[in-house]
């Protein structure tokens, strides 16, 4: 499964219903659950991020699918970094000439 950590930042709308985000983060669990990710950690953050959120899933498609379906409901707006294992960097490592 690829590993992946999402920096959200809330929008306007996202704010303006801000007390409403600790349930909007449960239904996107489900939701990703129900696309066959999972998200392992949500954490609100202070500083230049509002959100980070590492999920797992072994299906590229689907979870681009899912980022692109929660931006489009407009609460926050997010840069998804894929993230790699000590395992999966030291097969990386192997082919580095």
């Amino acid at each position: 499964m690829a590993t992946y950590v999402t920096l959200y930042n809330f929008t306007e709308q996202g704010l303006k219903t801000i007390k409403d985000t600790v349930k909007r983060t449960e239904a996107a669990k489900k939701a990703a659950a129900a696309n066959g990710m999972k998200v392992k950690e949500v954490l609100w953050v202070q500083g230049q991020y509002d959100l980070v959120v590492i999920s797992e899933s072994s299906d590229e498609t689907k979870s681009n699918a899912f980022a692109l379906s929660t931006l489009k409901m407009g609460n926050v707006r997010g840069q998804t970094l894929r993230a790699f294992t000590a395992a999966e960097m030291e097969k990386i490592l192997e082919q580095v000439a």
